[in-house]
Parts: C-alpha cells; structure tokens; sequence
C-alpha cells in the first residue's frame, strides 16, 4: 500500500476551501490526502492538548508521521530548553503517545543533521534512541553522504534492518557530503520516502539569507514523477506500506506535485474527510 502526503498541512493554498481560516486547514488538508509529517514538532515538542486537537479534526484512518525534536538529533546543539536529555526525551514521548494510543502515529522520523556522519559513536547514538523511543516505530534519516559510501552501504541498511528500523529513502540534490544518494532499500515492513527536490543551488547555499525559501525550491515534471513512481512501487513489492511524503513547498509545488503522482500511481484515497463541508456552511 502507497500513501500519499506533505511535510505539514499550513501552507498548500492550492488545497484549502474557500474562505476557510488557519484553524480549518488540517481538516481541509484531510480531504486531499491520508497522511501528513509534522513538522512543527522539529521546533518545538507539541503539547497533549494540541495532539488531541489534531487527533479529533482529522478521519479515523488518518495517520501522523512525527518528526523528532531538534534538541534529539544534535540540530540543537545542546542549546535545548530542558533540564535535561531526558527531560526532552519525556516530553517528546508524551507528545508521542497521544498519537500513539489513538492509532494516528504512523512513525517517528529521526532526522540526523549534515554533520551526523557514519562513526561508532553516532551509531551508538541511534541505539539510544532507539531505546528512548522504543515504544514507537522508528524512521532514520541521514543526511550525511558517508553511511552510504560504497563500502558502507550494506552496513548501514544491514544495520536499520536488525534493529527494525524504517529506512528513509530521499530524493535530494546531489550537492556533496551533506546529501545522501536514492538508496530504495527496505529494512522494515514500513518505508518511508522524502521528495525534498532536485534544487542544487538552494541545498548548498546554506548561508544566503533566503536559503529557507529556496532550499526546497523545485517542481518535479512528470517524466520525473513517472520514474519515481516506478521505483516506488519496487518498493511496494518489499513493504507492506510506503509512505511518500513530498517536501518541495519553497514554491508551494508540493501538493500539485503530490495530486499529480498520484495521479501517475492510478491510487484514490478512502476515507478522507468531506472536500464540501462549506455547502452546508449558513444551512443551521
């Protein structure tokens, strides 16, 4: 089974009802699409509240992808707002949880920084959270060319798949050591795949001032899209679910990119929420 979905469900315009506000977008979001990455959640560990707040304006079938908190892939740089790691640890679990005991959490997303290279330490680093979080399915990805290297390819993969691991396949700009190539291997009954674009210069300028709006900056074409499809559903033949997120949203291509594979892969969604709800809107 493929799902279809966006790295966060606040700036996809092309998707929104009309005249709807900010509070209405994660159920207008809903309509489109099963699953979603919460990004936010990287900044910033979400409270209860505001996961169960999700949880009820969301189907029954819709699913969650996490992604983990700064502080706990080494973003941060130990700059956190916690006592202590286990402190955050604690809060991300809670947070975590909320999805988790109503069927929503598709996955955690672990995602290491460019500096996170392949070494013993680093590798012990992602058994230990692994161990904080083991009540949760666990996605890695790197961002660092070195797990991936000819000679450590199989390692890294044969290592994700002894400790039940999901395996982050990425579609990125091949722009040196902090870029990792399309490794489309399976290690989990789940895989995930990030579209993050094709954007070489917006991935390695780091320091411009608007390298946030253009980093992602890419619209896929559709002989791209079509060769991606196919490679993603080899991936179907070795998981039970791929979750293919699209992460391209410098120029809000994301979503027109995501109907449009979809489009491509022959698949329509069930159980997403109503598209028509504003109809009925002034009728009681």
């Amino acid at each position: 089974m493929i799902k279809i979905g966006l790295t966060g469900w606040g700036d996809h315009p092309s998707i929104y009802r009309e005249n709807s506000t900010k509070r209405d977008r994660l159920f207008d979001y809903s309509g489109h699409f099963p699953i979603v990455e919460v990004d936010t959640s990287f900044y910033a560990i979400p409270s209860v509240k505001n996961v169960e707040k999700w949880i009820e304006e969301t189907p029954e079938n819709f699913q969650f992808i996490v992604k983990a908190y700064q502080g706990m892939t080494g973003h941060g740089r130990d700059n956190i707002p916690y006592q202590n790691r286990q402190e955050m640890f604690e809060a991300f679990r809670q947070c975590a949880n909320a999805f988790h005991k109503s069927n929503k959490l598709a996955m955690v997303l672990v995602q290491f920084p460019p500096w996170f290279d392949c070494t013993s330490q680093n590798v012990k680093y992602i058994l230990y959270v692994k161990q904080q979080l083991e009540e949760f399915p666990i996605a890695i990805e790197f961002r660092n060319q070195t797990w991936f290297q000819s000679d450590r390819e199989e390692a890294t993969i044969q290592f994700l798949r002894e400790n039940g691991l999901i395996h982050t396949v990425c579609d990125e700009p091949q722009a040196g050591i902090g870029s990792v190539p399309f490794v489309p291997k399976v290690t989990n009954k789940k895989v995930l795949v990030r579209l993050h674009g094709r954007n070489v210069f917006g991935w390695r300028n780091s320091g411009t001032p608007n390298w946030r709006e253009v980093r992602f900056l890419y619209d896929y074409t559709k002989e791209e899209l079509e060769d991606l499809a196919n490679k993603i559903k080899d991936l179907e033949s070795n998981a039970e679910e791929v979750f293919v997120l699209f992460n391209n949203n410098s120029g809000h291509h994301a979503a027109s990119n995501a109907k449009m594979f979809q489009e491509i892969l022959n698949i329509n969604f069930e159980g997403l929420a109503p598209k028509q709800l504003n109809l009925f809107e002034g009728e009681f």
